[in-house]
């Protein structure tokens, strides 16, 4: 057997109406190479004048990596960034020591109906680099590599594949791959990283002659070469890279090595201690602390 693992995904309200099916982080495993989240998102319908926005918030030791198959995304964050998100570019925010962004609708979309569809990802960063300076990447769509196969088109997003390295910055090995399978078109994969999983955000798709069910990610075994196949055609993700240096404690929007650390993000984060977005005057407060923090 190829697959080591399956996840399931479960829903999360975000607000507004906006839900999601959350795959990572999972009981079995916490990541699958440097991720350790994985939300698919929609696809929604809004009306006009509905907004599903993001109000400013925090993160701290990670990397936030969003890749849209429809709509637009307006993101703002506090080193001064405004940037359009819109289908097929890569976004990579290094929070490292800390940023704060929001993400809200376009104001030219606001009045249409509108559809919102795709993934967001957080990269853990290696312990030595938990507390870099924070930035932002975007990567236009046609500035990721491509490769065209036999019914296959693989798009290399992050890390390198298939002879193609695409051109976002990375801390450690990651890989991050869109492939799309025409009907009855199948693709070998092999020379993964150690940890490796797909999933399917379109049509369903078999490894290794074994049907993968709609929102689920299959985490491959270390070093597996597959073969994945869609009789009707799909489209799927692959993502992975080497394994964490070392359990990561998570609270809300905030990732670290150290608890201690996620504390202090917290007591920042209330205090008002983050450098704010310019121009936002909304901020989302700080969720209740875990009992264990409270109690000592």
């Amino acid at each position: 057997m190829a697959i080591a693992h399956l996840f399931k995904s479960h829903d999360k309200d975000l607000g507004g109406g906006f839900t999601v099916r959350r795959i990572l982080p999972a009981a079995a495993r916490q990541s699958v190479g440097p991720f350790l989240f994985f939300d698919h998102m929609g696809p929604v319908e809004a009306a006009p004048g509905t907004r599903h926005d993001v109000r400013p918030h925090p993160h701290i030791g990670l990397a936030t990596v969003t890749y849209l198959f429809e709509g637009a995304i307006m993101h703002r964050d506090s080193l001064g960034t405004e940037q359009r998100i819109e289908p097929g570019a890569i976004n990579w925010m290094t929070a490292g020591s800390g940023i704060v962004h929001s993400e809200r609708t376009p104001e030219d979309l606001l009045e249409r109906t509108r559809r919102t569809h795709g993934l967001q990802l957080w990269a853990a960063l290696p312990r030595e680099h938990e507390e870099a300076p924070a930035a932002f990447s975007h990567t236009p769509a046609d500035q990721i590599p491509e490769v065209s196969l036999d019914g296959v088109k693989v798009r290399v997003l992050v890390g390198t594949a298939l002879g193609k390295t695409s051109p976002v910055p990375t801390f450690a090995e990651t890989l991050y791959l869109d492939v799309h399978l025409d009907a009855g078109a199948a693709i070998e994969l092999d020379k993964l990283p150690e940890e490796a999983a797909l999933y399917a955000p379109f049509g369903a798709i078999e490894v290794d002659g074994e049907p993968i069910a709609a929102n689920t990610m299959a985490m491959l075994e270390p070093g597996a070469a597959v073969r994945v196949s869609s009789g009707e055609g799909a489209r799927f993700v692959v993502i992975g890279g080497a394994p964490l240096d070392g359990k990561r404690f998570i609270f809300w929007n905030f990732v670290s090595s150290s608890r201690e650390r996620l504390e202090q993000a917290a007591r920042d984060w209330d205090e008002d201690r983050f450098v704010p977005v310019p121009g936002e005057t909304e901020r989302i407060p700080l969720p209740p602390l875990p009992s264990a923090w409270r109690t000592g």
